[in-house]
Order: C-alpha cells, then sequence, then structure tokens
C-alpha cells in the first residue's frame, strides 16, 4: 500500500508532503495556519495506523476510500482536542499500513480520535440528531475519540456527546464495512450534581436488532455483553433520562467490542486470517 501525507493550504498549494511503501512520516516545520487540511491518501482502501499529532493518541482505523482530510482545527473546533495539539512550529505525522495481527484482534471498534463533522471515508464515523448547542465540546465524535475522563464537562478531556435536553436523541456509529460485535461499553458523564444520567439506553443494529441496557448512576464502565453479530452500524436512543433535578445527561464514550468480519471483503483481514493458520 503505498501512503502519502500532505500539509495542504486553503488555496489547494502543497505545502509539504511525504510518500512511502506501507508507511510514511511528515514533518512540517511551521505553525499551522487557518484553511490548512491534513490529507491521508492510500493506494487503495484498508486498515492504517494514524497519528496526524502527537499530542493526540495514534488510531487504528478503515479507510474505505483512498483520501481522508482532516481541516487543521481552529476556535471553538480546537476545544475538543489537547490544548498542545496542532500547536508550535513543528508538527510530526506519520501512517503506516496496519500489521495483520492490529487487525485480526479483539478490539473496540468504535474508536477513532480522526473523527469529525466532515469525515467520510475514514472509519468508525460517529454522528448525532442533535448536539449542545452545536459546540464542538459536546460533538458526536467526541463519544468515539477515546477520551474517557468524565467528572467534569465543557473543555478536554472533559469532552462528550451532549443532547441539548433532547428526549429524541440518537447517535449512530458507522463502521464503513461489516463488523462483528459482541459488547457494548458505556461510560456516561458523571459531573454530578450538575449532570443527570440515563436509567435505559437502548441500541438498533443494521441487522435491525435492538436491544435495551439498564445503567446506573456512574462514571464507572457499564458493560453489556450481547450475542455475536455482523453489523455495518449501530445507533443509540431511546435514552430515558432518571428522574431528578439536572437536565443534563450526556454521553462521555460508547466502545464496542469485537472483530473484523473475514468473509466481509476486506483483503488486509482475509490475508490477517491465512498469515494465522498457515
Amino acid at each position: 500500500m503505498e501512503l502519502t501525507l500532505k500539509i495542504v493550504d486553503a488555496d489547494g498549494f502543497v505545502l509539504a508532503s511525504s510518500t512511502g511503501q506501507d508507511e510514511t512520516f511528515l514533518v512540517f516545520r511551521q505553525s499551522y495556519r487557518e484553511g490548512e487540511q491534513v490529507v491521508v491518501e492510500a493506494s487503495q482502501p484498508g486498515h492504517v495506523f494514524l497519528a496526524l499529532d502527537s499530542a493526540i493518541q495514534p488510531g487504528l482505523v478503515y479507510m474505505k476510500e483512498c483520501s481522508y482530510s482532516l481541516a487543521v482545527p481552529f476556535g471553538d473546533r480546537r476545544r475538543p482536542y489537547s490544548p498542545n495539539a496542532f500547536k508550535g512550529d513543528i508538527h510530526r505525522l506519520s501512517v503506516r499500513r496496519a500489521r495483520h495481527g492490529e487487525i485480526a484482534h479483539r478490539r473496540n471498534m468504535a474508536l477513532n480520535p480522526w473523527d469529525d463533522h466532515a469525515n467520510r471515508t475514514l472509519f468508525p464515523h460517529a454522528r448525532a440528531n442533535v448536539e449542545t448547542r452545536g459546540e464542538a465540546v459536546f460533538a458526536a465524535r467526541n463519544a468515539i475519540d477515546g477520551e474517557k475522563a468524565n467528572d467534569d464537562h465543557g473543555f478536554w478531556p472533559y469532552t462528550s456527546w451532549g443532547i441539548n435536553r433532547d428526549p429524541q436523541a440518537a447517535l449512530t456509529v458507522e463502521f464503513g464495512r461489516p463488523v462483528r460485535i459482541d459488547e457494548i461499553v458505556f461510560y456516561l458523564r458523571a459531573d454530578f450534581p450538575h449532570d443527570s444520567w440515563w436509567e435505559e439506553a437502548s441500541v438498533t443494529f443494521s441487522s435491525g436488532k435492538t436491544f435495551s441496557f439498564p445503567l446506573v448512576k456512574s462514571g464507572a464502565a457499564q458493560g453489556f455483553p450481547i450475542e455475536p453479530c455482523l453489523v455495518e452500524w449501530v445507533e443509540l436512543h431511546g435514552l430515558i433520562k432518571a428522574e431528578d433535578v439536572s437536565p443534563f445527561p450526556a454521553l462521555t464514550q460508547i466502545e464496542i467490542w469485537g472483530t473484523e468480519a473475514p468473509r466481509a471483503g476486506n483483503l488486509d483481514v482475509v490475508v490477517a486470517a491465512a498469515d494465522e493458520h498457515a
């Protein structure tokens, strides 16, 4: 897999780039300016291990198409990230093709630190029908970014998905291909007494099945094993708020554990399975 990293300015001019076979690094020796984008290109779809900023955890993600762009965040859009992210006049970026063992093992299939509202090619991807006041610190992407600190709210690392007090709020996690899942874990935001909590949450799968899970007032992980099934997306909905004085339940993180689906036509997974049985 040929991989390319680029920094592109607001006019589309390439400020820096690096290309390699299965892995490449890019050191950008300038401060970012508004309108610039980080671009990842691959010669074919597949799994990559992506590290676009040293202050953000790397992530194993699936590129469904051959190009992904992230607008360098400024203003409100910067608030979900570490104060050190995208700052300074030297930046180290890297991308490599994921190794077979990394692809094949059981993991949190919902994790993507690089998700963004505009993202349509890098999976998983989170979207919601409501986000509190449209603010970035309450965006759907925060529920899958891997940040699980939850005893405060409104700024990094206490980002969350906020539902703007809407009982019809729903969050969808898309995987971009079929995956096999077997457990769902919720981290409720737990800035009590500012926060409320949900006593029940429902999850519907792309297969049509719906499950309801009882939740308690806690900031700890609340995990629920499910019968293994193949899905392409999962929707969280039916959020039943506890009867308390706070109107602010929110979700810090959702984890969806499972494995790749070897028969889903994914070349990386087929190769990994063949290697394991060689």
